[in-house]
Parts: structure tokens; C-alpha cells; sequence
């Protein structure tokens, strides 16, 4: 294994999700037949999850399970909640749709899962489970919605997934796309067969092989009951079908057809025959995208349909009315038989529990499965990450917060866009540029500018035509559902945009210069109406021939790079004057190349990622050219065959390290495209649509978990040495970061509702099989690591080694010692000691005061609360430092730069005086803290004193009251659980530990009334700790010799491991 792919592989490359917690699109939903809490949705793009607290809380269940993240169908078996199927590819093929690897299955409730098959089916639209055998199932595989498919029709299992039966098949153009089993006799069975494909620029819906077959034998033969009387005539599209079962023989069936062919149709004898129920276009709008209807199980003449709203009759389909929910664009309902007032529901935002028939519903603001297109990091402090988020707002979401984790309300707007790219002004984070087709006013190509100061957003759109039912080839200009937006490197007041041709402003875009000619091959049969036979569809997805990607050199001002959705690059040397083909002559015609990306280190090093999956082609395409573009050399020949290649990004810092977001993660070079390497360790099987590298860290826009960030990618740099023996990888420059005094301080046993005073946002810690602790978040984002990233590396003869990090200032002197032998010190304190690459965070500060010996205090009986941890060390002053890395007494050091909160203005004099003071408070609390141990230890051994020399129990009564008062002035000596802390007088520790908050509070100097403050609190405890010298010298010395003729031990004044010091 390749030291790259260790790292790779290894957890000490962490990756975090920072959210937000808004769902994306979910189209598949389940619930759990006995635990009325218990639900299940399958993210499009995000895996299946899990809530057992009726919506509240939802978690992913899959991760590490699945190769594919896309969730089309999902069904847990009624006759055993444990048994679960997951069907990978979603069927609502729209133009951010993804493919599946088959069929998966859970015997464990969702803990685990296994891969049982139908590997090449693609896209699977549902799963039927027989009532009473969980090991009997069928599934309507749709198949590959970008070309011919074998795989596609209905298949039937009865051991569980381990074999499997193709039972029904029409074509291999036409697949499965619905299924109902009837509950009362589960051998009837209804399959929706579908005639539709996708292509990048164009979707069809409807098909002469489009049809709904019946099976009465449990799938051993079907016949076609669409040709029956009363049904649909003429070509038909999308078909949704549920069979009732609360009235045998009828069959609600809802039809795509022609203008006087589509609505809901229903049957009452099985498909027999048929009569149009209702014609009203308001339950089958978009029908390639929807078309779904659910039928009560209790009552005959209730049904629901999901579309851009969700609808219910009452009267067996002959009106509706609306059942609101908390987002548009309904797909998936699944209702509890035996109590049809609980259902879940799955849509466009995620997906949402109801026990009242849908008259409220839980949130979808707790699913981290938002899916990003195009994404944009400004450069604040701590940065924000902005991207369009699909079926929602753009959204701009803080890389970390004073809080210690990352909640919603820390997200801003800026804009609606849903599609498309996310530019933010280098100099001024306030304004935001954004694609928004599909969802903003303003017409073709809609393009806002948002400025944060106002909260307003203005619409600049080049050429602002309404292309509502016009033709692509009919437009003035071309915009794409995801169009290029660009800063010029160069110049921030210069805007550049892509369309067909490539566009420039200098004024904010209150006007715009066309400075290129259609940059497409403009081929007018691929610019033609999308949606096919049946209904136009017209949101500007399929807007073909554009610019995907517009970038200008970093190193040469004018110089702009234009590629195409159709398999074109363009490069312009001269601000676009004028063009140049450079296309690869071995790039496949017709391919979305998705970006261009220029090398930091050389201005003729250019990288292409280009992809073919829409016309059934899976395979990898990434190029590079050494020469500005006059020659290309293919670099995916090592890259995973099946993997489609979205973007790729160069390292801003080391030559030849490369990352590429692919369908299902990213994949590494560190030898610039000669062998790849998948990324593993946290991050999820997911799309990614876009990366980027913020300096050391690598942020990830995912197209259905969200965002995701890995925190310093030091090591990665360090792979390209091309051995590493025992090491210790020079830290990044680390940033003093203070978070708010009251994170974490809610954090208890179960869940922690607030991660701070008065902020809302959940999470837990969560124990693995190996012991390992472990945060989960569960509607807020992680924050980064509190403190200096260490890595270092350990061959095998290293490994389990004792590990001893020490930290030393300028002077030499060790001012913190992290020792993974030291069983006193916390976990976050002990260093690991793993094969291959390890990760230690030392959270900047110096040795912390000694504590108080648990073991010597006198307790009525255990707390049920639980000690904190202790006031930590002083926080070092900005400075370099160095770390020395101890490992079985091998040593290695480097340099740590640290550097202060670049929004602060506190000078080296001021950080200095403020860890002083810290320091200063510190070390009299280690006094205090030694005298008490000492006290406490003097006084059990007085008391032992009772039975050996019972002649001297008073005196020894005395002495042992002498003590308690010294110990009662310096602690709460009342206190009975640590939250017991306003009954009594405070002690002496408290106001120490208070002032310690004081100092630190802030990165300032301390006020001067702290200073005095201090003082006198130090004389209080100098004065006691006097009295308590002269009690030991006097009185107790007095009685060690009365005590030694009879040869008793003597009592000592110093607690193990705290002897008397310094004072």
C-alpha cells in the first residue's frame, strides 16, 4: 500500500460536515410496521437515514455500507420491521439525476447493510415486500435513463435478494417505474412500464412501450390492462398506480397521455375496465418528474397524489383539496396501515413525518443532504462557504463559530438561486453574485446580485427574455441551468459570463459586452423543446450548447479559457477578441466538459474534467496539456473505469497533487495524474459537484450530504516525498482561535440540545465498538479543531510505542507535555500511536494547574452529576514554538508558527500582560489546590490516629478542626455535587478559577481592575496558606514527636504526587 494510500484510508485525515442541516430531494420513504416512531427516507444523493423519535432527529444509516448514494426506492418488510430494502438511481430523471449499483438489503434494522444484487439496473423506481414473508419482494427496475438497457422490468426474489427473477419486460427502452401489490391478496399486482430517457440536452417522456400490466399470479404471467375500455388512449408517458386496500378491486391509476388522455383513471375490477375520474392537471403537472398516487389503506374513497403540492380526495378521486407540507415538489408517501393518520412523506426539501393525516409535520431543517451545484469561499475570517443549493436558496454557511459547532442561524441567503455558479467579491464578502435558473424571476438566464448590507438582491441578467415555452434555438442568448460566473483574478471589477457565447461587465452588470462568438457547435437539432411526445417542459434545465466553465489565467491578465457542455474548448489570449479552438482531439464528441482548471505553479499547465454519462457513457475523462492547450495528453487511463469525472482541481501549493469529485467521492494524485487514489476515511459515498482548496483545507460541495471540509491537507503535500519513516509533518500556521465561553457547557450524557448559552442545535457523543468517543452532529455542522493540527507517522516497528508531544517556547522551556502514558491526563491530551499517519490536536495551551485529588475527598455518597474537567493552562502568546515529537525515545522536532484572530487588533504587549496574569492565576491555584490535597491526606491520617492512640482524641479532634478550617477557607467544603454550588459561600478555588475566565475571556488585555482583583484574592490565599505552614510546623509537629514513642506513622503534610512547592 502506497503511503499515499495509507493516508487515504486512515482516520487521522478528518473529514467534517459544516452543514446546513436543509434537506435536499428525497423520493423514497418507509416506515418501521411496529415502532410508531420509528421512519426511513433514502436522500436522492445522500444515503438512507434513519429517525427513531418520530422526525425530530434523523441519521445516516448507510455510510460505509454503500457504493452508490442515490436512493429510488426503499421499503421495510411488513411482517419484520428488521428486514429493509433499498433500491439505488432515482427515478425522477431530471437533470441532476444519478445512477445506482442495484439493490441493497438490511436484516438489522438499518444497522448494517449488504449488497444483494441488480448491480446494473441502473435506476429502480420501487419495491413491493410480500405482508407476510420478508424474504419475498419484487422491484420495478427502470433501468439506464441515458440509453438501451437490457436490465430494465419487474424482478421478483423469493429468498431475500439472493436470486432473482425477471418476471415482466417490455423493451429495452422502456423500464419499470411503478408497482403496487394488493394488501388483501398480495399475488395481484400493478407495474407502470415507462418509455423515457434523458440526455444532456433534451428529456423524453412517452412512448409506444409505455403501458400498466397485471399479474394475478404473483408475477408468474401479465397482461397489458391499459388497452382495456375506459382507459388512456393513444401513446402514453408516466404512469403512477396503487391498488386499494380498503376495497377490493379498485385500482387508481394516474396517466401521462395527450391533451384529452391525461388524468386519473380509476378501475373497480382489477383493470377490467376503467373511467376517467379526474382530468385536472393539477395532479399531474411535470408527470416525468411526479406522477405518484397513494391510496388509504383504511378508507376506499381516500387518496393522495404528490406533485408541486400535495393533494387528497375524499371522494374517491372525484375532487381534492391541498395538504401542505413544509417544501414543494412531492414525491414519496408511505402510510401506516393500521393507522393511516401517521405517514411520512418525502420531497424536494427532504423529507417529514405526520401523526395527524398531514395537518402538521416535523421539520426538514435536520437532514445534512443539501446538493450543491457550483460553489464559492470568500476570504473573511473565519470564511464562508456559498454555493446554490437544488430545490432551495443559495446558501452561504461559516467554515466555524464561536459556539464550538455550526447552526443554521449561522447560515445566510444570499440570493435564490437553486443552479447554478456563486461568485463572491474578493474585497468585499457583502456581494454576492448568483445563477438562479429555475428559480428567480427575471426570465432567461437569471442572474442576482445580492448585497448582505441591504438584504436585497437585484436581477442583472444579460438579456433578460422570457423563455417560458420557447425553444432553446428560438433565444437571442443561451444560459445553462448551471452557467459559468467569474471574477476576473485580475480585476474585481470585471465580471465575466457564460452563455453561448461569453459575457463581460465592468459596472456591476448594469450593462454587458458580448466578447466572443457562439462558443457551441450550435447544432439545432439538439436546441429543440424538451420534456417529448406528451408535455413540453420548459424550466431552462436543458438549455444546451453553452459555456459549463469560463475561467481566466491567474497568471496572465485577458487570458480566458471557455468549455462546453457539447465538447468544446475555447482559449482567448487577448481579453476575447478573439477565440481559438483547442479542443483535445481525443476528447469524445459531445461531452460536458464541467471545468477548466489552470495550475498555480505554471501558467501553461491546464487541467480538463469532462463527462459522456448522459449518453450512456460512464467512463473517466480528464486531461492535461503542458503547452496553454496546443497539445493534450489523457490522464484517467489509472482512474477507476466506472467513475464519472465532474471537476478537478490542482493544488494551490504542491506541484502534481490533484483531486477530482466524482459520482460517488474524490480520487487523489500526488504524481499528477500517473495513478489515482480514492479519498476514504469520514467522508461519505456522495456526488461531488465542486472543490476547492482554501488554503490548507479542502472544502467539498456535495450534491446531496452537503458541505464537507478536511481540515489541513499538510500531509497530502508531504506524500509526494516518496518515503516517509518516522516523521513529524511541519504544522500549518495555526490561527489562536476563542470560541464562546459557554460552548459545550450544556453537554451532558444523552443528547446536548445547545451548543451554547441561548444558540439551538443538537448533537451527542457517541461510543464506537472500540471504545473510541466520537461527537455526532445532528443538525449543526462541525467545527474545526480547537488548537495546532500535529501529524506525525509511524512505521510498524513504531506502532503501540509509548508517544510524548512537548511543546517549548522561545526561551526552550517546556510549557506543555501531552504523554500518551500519562493515564492522568484527558483524552484529547494522549497522543495516538497508529500504524502510518496519526493526528494530534494540541488545543494551544500550556499545563494546566494541578487538581484536586479525588481520591482524598470525603463524599455522603457519589453525585449524579459529573466533575468538569478543571481549568486549563494559560493560551500561548502568538509566537513560534517548537513541537517535539517523542516516540519510544526517538525524537523529531519542527517549528509551529502562532498567529493571532487576524479581525483583532491586540498588540504583543497586550497578549503578553493577559498571559501573565493567566499564568500567574494559574500557578496560585496549583498552590491552593496542593495545600487542600495536603490537608485533606493530614486529616485521614489523624483519624486513623483515633483507634491507635485513643488518649490523644482530643487533641487530635482539635488538630483535625484546625485543619477543616484552613481547608474551609480556601474551598466550599459544603458543596456535595458539583452543581451544588449556590447553597454556601464560594471558595477561594472559585474565585480563582472565575478570574481565570475574566482574563481569558477575550483576546485583549486584562482590565485593571482584574489586575487588582487578583491581587487581593492572592493575599487572601497567601495568608491562609501562612496559617497553614505555622499549623504544620507548630501544632502538628508538636504531635508527630508526642506520636513517635509509641512508633505509629507519622503524619505527613505532603499528598502523593503534590508535594509542598514554592511557597
Amino acid at each position: 500500500m502506497s503511503t499515499l494510500n495509507q493516508m487515504l484510508n486512515s482516520e487521522a485525515l478528518h473529514w467534517r460536515c459544516i452543514g446546513p442541516p436543509r434537506g435536499g430531494r428525497v423520493v423514497a420513504v418507509s416506515g418501521d410496521y411496529k415502532d410508531p416512531m420509528t421512519f426511513y427516507f433514502g436522500a436522492c444523493a445522500g444515503g438512507i437515514w434513519k429517525t427513531t423519535d418520530g422526525g425530530t432527529y434523523w441519521e445516516c444509516v448507510s455510510d460505509g455500507y454503500l457504493k452508490s448514494a442515490t436512493i429510488g426506492a426503499l421499503a421495510v418488510a411488513p411482517s419484520d420491521s428488521n428486514v429493509i430494502y433499498a433500491g439505488t438511481g432515482e427515478t425522477t430523471i431530471r437533470i441532476d439525476v444519478s445512477f445506482g449499483d442495484g439493490m441493497y438489503k438490511s436484516t438489522d434494522a438499518g444497522r448494517t447493510w449488504k449488497h444483494i444484487g441488480l448491480e446494473h439496473s441502473k435506476q429502480i423506481g420501487e419495491i413491493r415486500v410480500h405482508p407476510n414473508n420478508p424474504e419475498h419482494l419484487y422491484v420495478a427496475a427502470f433501468g439506464d435513463a441515458f440509453g438501451a438497457s437490457s436490465e430494465r422490468g419487474v424482478y421478483r426474489s423469493l429468498d431475500g435478494g439472493e436470486n432473482w427473477e425477471r418476471v415482466l419486460f417490455q423493451s429495452e427502452k422502456a423500464g419499470a417505474i411503478d408497482l403496487s401489490m394488493d394488501p388483501t391478496n398480495p399475488r395481484i399486482l400493478f407495474a407502470a412500464i415507462w418509455e423515457a430517457n434523458r440526455k444532456f440536452w433534451h428529456l423524453s417522456s412517452g412512448g409506444p412501450d409505455s403501458a400498466l400490466y397485471r399479474s394475478l399470479d404473483g408475477g408468474d404471467s401479465w397482461e397489458e390492462v391499459s388497452l382495456n375500455n375506459g382507459f388512456a388512449k393513444g401513446v402514453l408517458g408516466k404512469i403512477g398506480v396503487t391498488i386499494s386496500g380498503a376495497k377490493q378491486g379498485r385500482v387508481f391509476a394516474l396517466v401521462e397521455g395527450d391533451e384529452n388522455n391525461t388524468g386519473l383513471f380509476i378501475s373497480e375490477d382489477y383493470g377490467l375496465s376503467w373511467k376517467l375520474q379526474c382530468p385536472n392537471r393539477d395532479l399531474i403537472h411535470r408527470p416525468w418528474y411526479y406522477t405518484h398516487i397513494f391510496s388509504d389503506p383504511v378508507n376506499a374513497d381516500t387518496l393522495y397524489v404528490t406533485n408541486f403540492q400535495m393533494w387528497k380526495s375524499t371522494d374517491g378521486g372525484v375532487s381534492f383539496h391541498e395538504i401542505t407540507t413544509p417544501h414543494g415538489d412531492n414525491h414519496d408517501l408511505w402510510i401506516d396501515p393500521k393507522n393511516p393518520s401517521r405517514m411520512v412523506e418525502g420531497n424536494d426539501g427532504g423529507a417529514c413525518v405526520s401523526f395527524n393525516g398531514g395537518d402538521s409535520w416535523s421539520t426538514i431543517y435536520n437532514q445534512n443532504t443539501a446538493q450543491f451545484y457550483r460553489m464559492d469561499i470568500d476570504n473573511q475570517y473565519p470564511y464562508r462557504v456559498y454555493a446554490t443549493q437544488q430545490d432551495n436558496t443559495s446558501i452561504s454557511v461559516p467554515s466555524q463559530t464561536e459556539w464550538g459547532m455550526i447552526t443554521f442561524g449561522d447560515s445566510t441567503l444570499p440570493g435564490t438561486g437553486e443552479s447554478g455558479f456563486i461568485a463572491v467579491h474578493p474585497e468585499d464578502p457583502n456581494i454576492v453574485y448568483i445563477g438562479a435558473v429555475g428559480s428567480s424571476p427575471g426570465g432567461n438566464g437569471a442572474l442576482q446580485r445580492y448585497d448582505h448590507r441591504v438584504r436585497q438582491m437585484k436581477l442583472i441578467n444579460v438579456w433578460p427574455e422570457e423563455s417560458t415555452g420557447l425553444a432553446p434555438r428560438d433565444l437571442k442568448y443561451r444560459f445553462a441551468w448551471t452557467f459559468p460566473i467569474i471574477f476576473s483574478p485580475h480585476d474585481s471589477n470585471t465580471i465575466y459570463v457564460g452563455g453561448n457565447h461569453v459575457f463581460k461587465t465592468q459596472d456591476e452588470g448594469m450593462s454587458w459586452e458580448c466578447i466572443s462568438p457562439d462558443l457551441s457547435r450550435n447544432d439545432i437539432e439538439k436546441l429543440d423543446f424538451s420534456g417529448g411526445p406528451l408535455t413540453r417542459d420548459s424550466a431552462g434545465a436543458e438549455q444546451y450548447a453553452t459555456c459549463a466553465s469560463v475561467v481566466e489565467s491567474i497568471h496572465r491578465k485577458g487570458e480566458l479559457w471557455a468549455s462546453t457542455d457539447d465538447g468544446l474548448v475555447h482559449v482567448s489570449r487577448n481579453d476575447g477578441e478573439t477565440w481559438t479552438d483547442v479542443t483535445p482531439k481525443n476528447m469524445p464528441e459531445w461531452a460536458y466538459i464541467g471545468n477548466v482548471e489552470i495550475s498555480m505553479h505554471d501558467a501553461d499547465t491546464v487541467y480538463l474534467s469532462a463527462t459522456r454519462f448522459k449518453l450512456s457513457d460512464y467512463k473517466p475523462y480528464l486531461f492535461k496539456s503542458c503547452d496553454s492547450g496546443q497539445t493534450w495528453s489523457l490522464i484517467s487511463d489509472n482512474f477507476p473505469q466506472n467513475e464519472i469525472t465532474r471537476v478537478i482541481r490542482s493544488d494551490i501549493k504542491s506541484v502534481g497533487l490533484l483531486f477530482v469529485g466524482t459520482e460517488t467521492g474524490i480520487l487523489v494524485s500526488n504524481d499528477d495524474g500517473k495513478n489515482w487514489e480514492r479519498m476514504k476515511g469520514k467522508l461519505p459515498v456522495v456526488p461531488v459537484y465542486d472543490l476547492k482548496i482554501k488554503d490548507d483545507d479542502l472544502v467539498v460541495a456535495t450534491h446531496g450530504r452537503s458541505f464537507w471540509i478536511l481540515d489541513d491537507i499538510t500531509p497530502l503535500r508531504a506524500s509526494i516525498n516518496e518515503k516517509i519513516s518516522l516523521e513529524l509533518i511541519m504544522p500549518r500556521t495555526t490561527i489562536r482561535q476563542n470560541i464562546h465561553w459557554s460552548a459545550g457547557i450544556f453537554n451532558g450524557d444523552g443528547k446536548d440540545y445547545s451548543p451554547a448559552f441561548g444558540v439551538p442545535g443538537t448533537s451527542y457523543m457517541a461510543e464506537s465498538i472500540d471504545g473510541k468517543k466520537e461527537r455526532k452532529y445532528l443538525d449543526t455542522g462541525e467545527n474545526p479543531p480547537l488548537g495546532a493540527i500535529i501529524y506525525y507517522w509511524l512505521n510498524d516497528n513504531n506502532v503501540g510505542k509509548p508517544v510524548k508531544i512537548s511543546i517549548k517556547d522561545g526561551s526552550g522551556a517546556t510549557i506543555a507535555t501531552c504523554d500518551s502514558g500519562n493515564d492522568k491526563e484527558s483524552e484529547k491530551r494522549k497522543p495516538t500511536s497508529y500504524l502510518g499517519l496519526n493526528r494530534f490536536v494540541w488545543d494551544l495551551t500550556e499545563n494546566g494547574p494541578t487538581s484536586l485529588d479525588d481520591s482524598l475527598k470525603v463524599k455522603k455518597y457519589e453525585p449524579f452529576s459529573k466533575e468538569g474537567g478543571g481549568p486549563a493552562g494559560a493560551k500561548v502568546k502568538p509566537g513560534k514554538y517548537q513541537v517535539v515529537v517523542d516516540i519510544g525515545g526517538q525524537n523529531k522536532n519542527c517549528e509551529l508558527e502562532v498567529i493571532s484572530d487576524p479581525r483583532i487588533s491586540v498588540t504583543d504587549e497586550d497578549f503578553a500582560e493577559q498571559h501573565d496574569l493567566y499564568g500567574s492565576v494559574v500557578a496560585k491555584l496549583s498552590e491552593l489546590n496542593i495545600a487542600v490535597n495536603r490537608v485533606r491526606l493530614m486529616k485521614q491520617q489523624l483519624k486513623n490516629m483515633h483507634k491507635i492512640m485513643p488518649e490523644e482524641n482530643k487533641r487530635i479532634d482539635e488538630l483535625i478542626a484546625s485543619l477543616d478550617n484552613v481547608e474551609g477557607s480556601l474551598i466550599d467544603t459544603k458543596r456535595e455535587t458539583p452543581r451544588d454550588v449556590l447553597r454556601h459561600e464560594a471558595g477561594l478555588d472559585d474565585t480563582l478559577i472565575n478570574l481565570l475566565w475574566v482574563i481569558k475571556i477575550a483576546d485583549s488585555k486584562p482590565p485593571l481592575q482584574t489586575k487588582e482583583v487578583t491581587e487581593d484574592v492572592f493575599g487572601q490565599v497567601d495568608s491562609i496558606l501562612s496559617k497553614l505552614e505555622s499549623l504544620i510546623k507548630n501544632e502538628i509537629t508538636d504531635f508527630n514527636e508526642l506520636i513517635a514513642k509509641a512508633s505509629p506513622p507519622t503524619i505527613s503534610s505532603s499528598s502523593v504526587g503534590a508535594p509542598k512547592t514554592g511557597w
